[in-house]
């Protein structure tokens, strides 16, 4: 299931990177005021290409229809993070918490364990199956 969502997240970020470094051209071509035709993809039609209700029953100049041509620009430059900046976070937070932990338990006094030296005996049999004695 985790790597089924990390291969989603992977797929869905290189869309990001593609779409974001994506540029495109939007063409559009007035009669007048008014917006006659937009392309996304190639040239737009002119007053001589278009539909004679757009265009050419309106009595206008040849000289009032203007084509506007918008140039969309993507990200040309993908800012990649240098492998130094990333270890030299992971270390500042390393020795950041090992500060704090430090002083975290600096006021806590030794505490003297007992049976730290004690050594068990070896045990050939179980003597609670021996003597069949269970804990229930």
């Amino acid at each position: 299931m985790k790597k089924f969502f990390s291969k989603i997240i992977a797929t869905l970020l290189a869309l990001v990177v593609l779409l974001s470094t994506f540029s495109f051209n939007v063409e559009k071509h007035f009669c007048g005021d008014s917006l006659v035709a937009i392309s996304y993809v190639g040239n737009v039609d002119s007053c001589n290409d278009v539909e004679k209700d757009s265009c050419e029953s309106k009595t206008i100049e040849p000289s009032c229809c203007k084509d506007d041509t918008e140039f969309l620009k993507g990200q040309t430059q993908i800012q990649k993070s240098p492998v130094e900046k990333v270890i030299f976070a992971k270390i500042t937070t390393a020795v950041t918490s090992y500060i704090y932990n430090k002083q975290l338990f600096l006021n806590l006094e030794k505490q003297f364990v007992p049976h730290r030296l004690y050594i068990p005996p070896k045990l050939f049999s179980d003597i609670q199956v021996l003597h069949e004695v269970f804990i229930i």
